[in-house]
């Protein structure tokens, strides 16, 4: 077994937190011609846990291809997605500020899922996991939402909000995982870690 894995991810925020399972990994990330968004459309009446759980698959399918085609040192890859959903509707990264602003006034006052599905390959051997966590946001004004729509923090965040930072003030009550909402579930990943023999 080796000692490391590969993370197939650009979150910083997921390094961060695979390093604080001790697990030594090295990041898998996308060639500039692959088309990594094309796999994050949703289909229709797709419910947001197949979506995540669909989505986290085909991530991994192009990381372990990837893998292979530039003939690396063969090791575990690890991938994740995120997504946020009111009910059946899919909140996913916002496309300027403007829309992370329409997702924030959604958001307002109600609570939420935060979906967060991870996978890992070794070989033909695949493990996956699903955290599902609920989020309660308070009423926010409409200056509240515009600042931090307009301070950047939303973009490329699923549901336009990164808990982490400063829209943890709009939230009231969570359930659940707060490293899943942050975009990998710890006990979830130490399990399937475990499954392919690390020791965490």
């Amino acid at each position: 077994m080796p000692d490391f894995i590969y993370l197939a991810s650009q979150s910083p925020r997921r390094a961060q937190l695979l390093g604080q399972l001790g697990v030594r990994h090295e990041l898998l990330l996308a060639d500039a011609d692959e088309d990594a968004e094309s796999l994050e459309a949703v289909l229709p009446n797709e419910a947001p846990a197949t979506y995540v759980q669909r989505v986290t698959a085909l991530k991994l399918d192009a990381a372990v291809a990837r893998l292979q085609r530039r003939d690396l040192a063969d090791a575990p890859v690890l991938c994740a997605d995120t997504t946020v959903a009111i009910g059946r509707t899919i909140l996913g990264k916002p496309e300027d500020a403007a829309d992370a602003a329409r997702m924030l006034r959604m958001l307002s006052g109600a609570t939420h899922r935060v979906l967060t599905a991870v996978a890992l390959q070794h070989g033909a051997q695949r493990h996956a996991a699903l955290s599902v966590s609920r989020v309660r946001f308070a009423n926010i004004t409409d200056a509240q939402i515009a600042r931090y729509a307009e301070s950047g923090e939303p973009l490329g965040k699923a549901g336009a909000y990164a808990i982490q930072g400063a829209a943890a003030a709009f939230i009231e009550h969570i359930s659940g995982s707060y490293s899943g909402i942050m975009g990998l579930p710890m006990f979830e990943t130490a399990g399937l870690l475990r499954n392919a023999g690390f020791n965490t």
